[in-house]
């Protein structure tokens, strides 16, 4: 074999390894499958439905830009097959959600995203330790009620839930049953805007109740057993399917709402034909402490776009061999 024959027989070898290298690494589960998460309008579920968005990019999934919806559209548009996952369905407070829409049948949820979501109402410490409040069912008190008066209307002003969270829901099953709709005025609209005129009131000395949810930014301004306190509730009083659930916590307190957890809701047909995309919304799991940390510093002005991409840039840098871990494990589900 002469030495010009043996150099282009390498070099053919070479180039056909390297062709075929190529074509290896640059095949991915999610080629040529495109991916509509959604969430809803709570800027504050955008970081933990990027991370996940991000992870399926590395597995080749084509990631649509989130769309914003009420939670209630989000379930029915993703039964129907119109979008693909709602990164952050929360459970067991949507579960007459996910039934309606379709339950087992049409949904795949599987795995538990953010474990250890707390809820419930909260008054400030002074108030509790002047007057000896512990209970909400104490604000069917007239005299106790008027305490937390904002608008002069001689009832409390509770600092409520968004219309179609799920949460509003608990709150007026609630009101009915511990006999409070004399007393207490449920505040709904923008939570954001009305949490924030609750804390500016807190700040003036004024007494405040409101409902809130962790992870979230309002328990780092406001911080319970520091600045406030949570109520108890006088039993549990749970709508729909749940009505029977003991909302009693393992420590004997009862809040009035049970623990959640906040899980991937994926349309069953597509978790079923793209086995890695599946594999990957069961082991994902986000540390609830993150989330939160990130949401304060959205509250602090880091909100904008660029701000959360940001935050969710230097999370995955910061836990690469994590993100990574997710990815390789959902690969080899579908090999």
């Amino acid at each position: 074999m002469n030495n010009s024959w043996k150099k282009t027989l390498t070099v053919s070898i070479v180039s056909a390894l390297t062709i075929s290298s190529n074509v290896w690494a640059e095949k991915l589960p999610g080629e040529g499958v495109s991916i509509q998460p959604l969430q809803s309008t709570v800027a504050e579920e955008t970081f933990q439905t990027l991370i996940v968005n991000r992870a399926l990019e590395k597995l080749g999934y084509e990631v649509q830009p989130t769309k914003e919806v009420d939670y209630n559209v989000g379930y029915t548009s993703i039964a129907k097959g119109d979008a693909t996952f709602l990164a952050v369905g929360w459970f067991p407070l949507h579960a007459d959600k996910y039934k309606m829409s379709g339950g087992d049948e049409k949904f795949y949820r599987e795995g538990q995203y953010i474990s250890g979501a707390a809820q419930g109402y909260l008054i400030d410490k002074k108030t509790a330790e002047q007057y000896g409040i512990t209970n909400i069912g104490q604000l069917s008190d007239p005299k106790i009620a008027k305490l937390f008066d904002a608008d002069g209307d001689g009832k409390a002003d509770l600092t409520g839930c968004n219309p179609g969270w799920g949460c509003e829901l608990v709150i007026e099953e609630q009101l009915s049953a511990y006999k409070l709709r004399d007393t207490v005025s449920h505040n709904q609209g923008n939570y954001a805007a009305i949490i924030a005129d609750t804390i500016s009131r807190y700040k003036k000395g004024d007494p405040v109740l409101y409902y809130t949810w962790t992870p979230y930014w309002v328990s780092g301004v406001l911080v319970p057993n520091e600045d406030v306190v949570w109520l108890e509730v006088p039993f549990s009083a749970l709508p729909g399917e749940r009505k029977n659930v003991d909302t009693t916590l393992s420590n004997g307190k009862n809040y009035g709402f049970e623990m959640n957890s906040m899980r991937i809701i994926a349309n069953k047909e597509f978790a079923a034909q793209n086995p890695a995309a599946a594999k990957l919304f069961e082991i994902i799991k986000l540390n609830i402490n993150d989330v939160s940390a990130q949401n304060m510093m959205m509250s602090k002005g880091k909100n904008s776009t660029a701000d959360i991409e940001s935050h969710v840039n230097g999370w995955i840098k910061a836990n690469q061999g994590l993100f990574n871990s997710w990815v390789a494990e959902a690969k080899k589900a579908s090999m």
